[in-house]
């Protein structure tokens, strides 16, 4: 496989003034009438001169080949003359956006979602990118789309389903995104390409299953909190025992205790206000 060999071909300034020179001399043999050197000096101004001129722009190569052999790659901006014969390709080194499009794929445990990613991506061996594959643009768009699918294969979209799984495409960013750069770069390394990043762009369950999950999410959500809210109701029972108990404020037998905090969590874990009811009586009646 040819490997990238960067070229410095000479000026093309003197090779442009000995164009008009030579064009100059066209006009005058035309007006003396000798035709025959005229057109011997306009065959090797327009055939060997003028095709040897190339300019290359700010961020372009040019990639050099003759008769089939790969010949260099010009990356320096400017004005050059080159051999005349040669096949030129003019390749960008700018940095490219892939806005890929929304893929419908199921993650690890089964769920079909839909996930999209953005890619920056450059050149950095523009022989492997001419030779190496038959269209690099196409390449990289073929390529993308099959390391976005592997990806959502490989991980869940959340803890839902698998709860022990470290990595998740909606928790896990930054994590799936520098996966997917890493995976991207070994994909495109034949074509010369070099992902600079990758993120995921769009990242839902698909419209078939979103309403279901969405209330599965909900109702995960409110467990948690429930979770939380008993933990805290509990700790401030056993704070309020301990401190009543420390202070000597008042004994409590088994069953009051019992009484006391079943009232206390109903009052701390309750969704509504309470309304107190006052024991004028005594504490047993």
């Amino acid at each position: 496989m040819n490997t990238e060999k960067t070229i410095n071909p000479p000026s093309g300034y003197a090779a442009f003034i000995l164009f008009l020179a030579l064009f100059a001399a066209i006009i005058l043999l035309i007006v003396a009438e000798a035709f025959t050197i005229a057109v011997i000096i306009g065959i090797i101004n327009f055939v060997f001169v003028l095709p040897g001129l190339v300019i290359v722009n700010p961020n372009e190569s040019k990639v050099l080949t003759l008769f089939g052999s790969y010949v260099g790659t010009v990356k320096k901006d400017g004005f050059f003359w080159v051999n005349p014969f040669t096949v030129k390709k003019k390749i960008s080194l700018r940095a490219f956006n892939l806005n890929g499009q929304q893929l419908k794929v199921n993650d690890s445990v089964g769920n079909p979602i839909e996930i999209a990613a953005v890619i920056v991506w450059q050149i950095k061996d523009t022989a492997s990118a001419v030779f190496a594959v038959e269209n690099y643009l196409q390449y990289v768009n073929i390529q993308s789309e099959a390391a976005v699918r592997h990806l959502a294969n490989s991980f869940p979209y959340d803890n839902i389903e698998d709860e022990t799984a470290s990595i998740t495409l909606r928790g896990g960013a930054e994590q799936v995104s520098h996966l997917l750069e890493k995976e991207l770069n070994e994909r495109l390394d034949r074509a010369g390409i070099e992902v600079l990043e990758a993120r995921i762009s769009h990242l839902a369950y698909a419209p078939e299953i979103a309403h279901t999950m969405l209330q599965r999410q909900q109702a995960s959500a409110i467990i948690s909190a429930r979770r939380l809210i008993v933990e805290g109701a509990v700790g401030m029972v056993e704070m309020a025992l301990k401190r009543l108990s420390e202070n000597n404020i008042v004994d409590l037998d088994e069953e009051r205790k019992a009484a006391m905090v079943s009232n206390l969590l109903v009052v701390l874990c309750g969704d509504r206000s309470v309304n107190p009811v006052v024991n004028t009586g005594t504490l047993y009646h």
